[in-house]
């Protein structure tokens, strides 16, 4: 898949998050557990790991799990169980290389590679909880807004590298600005600072994978595109937390 395909699929994935966002949180919960599955199927082969199966279980264990505890959780803070998540993925992640047979080749690789997947997994649950936050869907819509922007604007071939990766990350930002006059529950520079944010982590995923062999296997690029949607979670929540309020 080319670098322009990657980019598309990036930003469809980015305008349904937006569209689960407007339908309301239980959709918004069941689409980020589907990035977690995608991301699952997909990282071991992106990272070139030599447990695929273990590797894939265990992030998909680990965001599907931090997803649900997002969901579930009422009150402040909407994610003081995610570290639980966390923790109990690293067990997990040295439980599965506990399992492998055949010496264990490439052993500090593998684990670190799983454990990278699970914080990428359970990023995930960042959107449920944006979703939570005072600004709530509207957050959630402006920031996918500009992470969708961005994202079709890397494909095109004159995006490329920093200089064109600088414009994607300013479209994105000025794209979210224009979502957020549209809605009542952020204001423009907010939305601005959201979709600056997630223009960024499209800017700087894409420059890391474009160079990476391993994308020629359908799996690795399934992680690959939803890589950035996945991130951006937690930074969408983030942003909530400190410029909206």
């Amino acid at each position: 898949m080319t670098v322009t395909t990657r980019a598309v699929s990036t930003s469809v994935l980015a305008a349904v998050v937006a569209a689960a966002a407007y339908l309301g949180t239980d959709w918004l919960a069941l689409v980020a557990a589907v990035l977690v599955l995608l991301l699952a199927a997909g990282w071991a082969p992106l990272l070139r790991l030599p447990a695929p199966g273990g590797t894939g279980v265990v992030v998909a264990l680990s965001g599907v799990g931090g997803v649900a505890v997002a969901w579930a959780t009422r009150g402040e803070p909407v994610l003081r169980y995610l570290p639980l998540v966390v923790a109990m993925g690293l067990v997990l992640a040295f439980v599965a290389e506990m399992l492998r047979r055949g010496g264990r080749p490439r052993l500090v690789e593998s684990v670190s590679g799983t454990v990278s997947g699970v914080v990428v997994a359970v990023a995930c649950a960042g959107w449920v909880a944006a979703g939570r936050t005072e600004a709530g869907a509207a957050l959630v819509v402006t920031s996918a807004v500009g992470l969708a922007v961005a994202s079709a604007v890397s494909a095109l071939p004159v995006a490329r590298g920093w200089a064109g990766s600088l414009v994607g990350v300013a479209l994105g930002g000025a794209a979210a600005a224009g979502a957020a006059t549209a809605v009542p529950a952020i204001d423009v520079v907010s939305g601005a600072v959201a979709g600056v944010v997630t223009g960024l982590v499209v800017a700087v995923l894409g420059l890391l994978f474009e160079r990476q062999p391993a994308l020629s296997s359908r799996w690795a690029v399934l992680a690959a595109v939803t890589t950035p949607v996945a991130v951006s979670g937690i930074l969408v929540f983030v942003v909530g937390r400190l410029v909206v309020g």
